[in-house]
């Protein structure tokens, strides 16, 4: 029996997710999809590398941002497709847009001209050079006393 797509492959998918099965991946209209911008990191001896997927993202969708320590990578595209018949009626029109952001905390040494970022075949590349943090040396501070 053919069912909504709002139920996913079975009518009892949501039922029993929450039983024995474990949830599944399906992308349903208010869930995240979980497999966008998934990201390696790669440390060398002196930068972290992150090489992140965005497919079907182009160069100007993409944007990087640094504050307050945090780098974050965020990404919003969209797409209208519409198709008439000699008439002017359409035979399909279908839209999307959708949007994704990830931070990664980077320390607060790191300045963004230090950060080094390149997009190439769906695939962004960020390298993040690693700095040492400074401990905090903590000053005694001695209180007068008079006498």
């Amino acid at each position: 029996m053919l069912m909504p797509s709002i139920f996913g492959e079975n009518l009892f998918d949501d039922f029993f997710d929450d039983f024995a099965r474990p949830v599944r991946n399906l992308t349903r209209y208010n869930q995240q999809n979980v497999n966008v911008m998934k990201t390696d990191v790669k440390e060398k001896a002196d930068a972290y590398e992150l090489n992140i997927d965005l497919p079907g993202y182009k160069k100007e969708d993409v944007k990087a941002e640094l504050k307050d320590g945090y780098l974050t990578i965020s990404a919003a595209t969209k797409s209208d497709n519409d198709e008439k018949d000699d008439k002017g009626t359409y035979i399909r029109r279908e839209r999307y847009y959708g949007s994704c952001s990830r931070s990664f905390y980077v320390g607060e040494n790191v300045t963004q001209d230090e950060i080094k970022a390149r997009f190439e075949d769906g695939i962004l590349k960020v390298a993040v050079p690693k700095k040492e943090e400074k401990p905090a040396v903590e000053e005694k501070k001695y209180i007068a006393i008079e006498g």
